[in-house]
């Protein structure tokens, strides 16, 4: 399974890529923002799962997230926003947009694995 992570900290993208390494996941992508994530799915049109980071520069993750879900090719992609922004009507933005699930930085491995285990049996139901 292909992940694309976005997030525009290079320390971030390390983070969650270790993360992910370690719970299993080896095939992860990194874009470190809306428009690199965009052409970086362009040439990848097999990603299962994005995460996304909300704050970037050039597009911003809900930016992103409402342009992946106006894509007929990528829009059923499950996308989970990895973010310091934790208010309630944030969150419900972000699901307005089209997110599967959400996780508040700083996140333990087991949430994210979690989140992620979640999100693929939603899509698969």
């Amino acid at each position: 399974m292909k992940i694309l992570v976005v997030d525009d900290s290079p320390t971030m993208r390390r983070i969650i890529v270790n993360v992910l390494n370690r719970i299993g996941y080896k095939d992860v992508i990194e874009a470190e923002n809306g428009l690199d994530a965009l052409h970086k799915l362009k040439v990848n049109p097999d990603v299962s799962l994005i995460l996304t980071d909300w704050n970037m520069p050039e597009m911003d993750g809900l930016t992103f997230v409402e342009t992946v879900r106006s894509s007929p090719v990528f829009k059923s992609i499950p996308i989970i926003m990895v973010t310091t922004i934790g208010a309630k009507e944030e969150i419900i933005k972000a699901l307005k947009a089209g997110v599967n699930n959400y996780i508040v930085k700083p996140f333990t491995p087991d949430i994210l694995r979690e989140k992620i285990e979640k999100t693929l049996a939603q899509i698969k139901k």
